[in-house]
């Protein structure tokens, strides 16, 4: 299990109190465990807040706002990637737009990651729309 330090640990504890609208609406989902996927949210990793993490795939899923395609974030969000892919992590990133627009395509785009059937979305430079990984739709 992939954990972090105590100042991370509280720091996830804080952002669980605090979710934005579209992780609110994902972990809804998330917590209802599709097809025996087992989600944790805010789960510490290093010094990073996983906004959902499974264990048991080895994947994190990161909501991106508009936020990330802002300044240097797009940036920062590759070190972050790289750093769960060099402990054995894929990264989802999925615009919170696309939960808010259409929140079954993203749940069934998460289910087929789990099952292995997608490529990692780390890495990759957000939409000049704002929105973070390829469309989901």
């Amino acid at each position: 299990m992939l954990h972090g330090p105590k100042s991370t640990q509280k720091r996830s504890a804080k952002l669980r109190q605090t979710m934005s609208l579209p992780e609110v609406l994902l972990w809804q989902e998330l917590r209802k465990q599709p097809r025996g996927s087992r989600f944790r949210r805010q789960h510490p990793a290093g010094p990073y807040s996983l906004d959902f993490f499974s264990a048991r795939h080895r994947l994190a899923i990161e909501i991106d706002g508009e936020a990330h395609a802002r300044g240097n974030q797009s940036a920062r969000d590759a070190v972050r990637d790289r750093w769960l892919s060099k402990q054995g992590i894929k990264v989802l990133r999925i615009p919170a737009v696309e939960i808010l627009s259409n929140l079954e395509a993203v749940l069934l785009h998460i289910l087929v990651c789990v099952r292995g059937e997608y490529p990692s979305t780390a890495a990759r430079s957000p939409s000049p729309s704002g929105g973070g990984s390829r469309s989901l739709q």
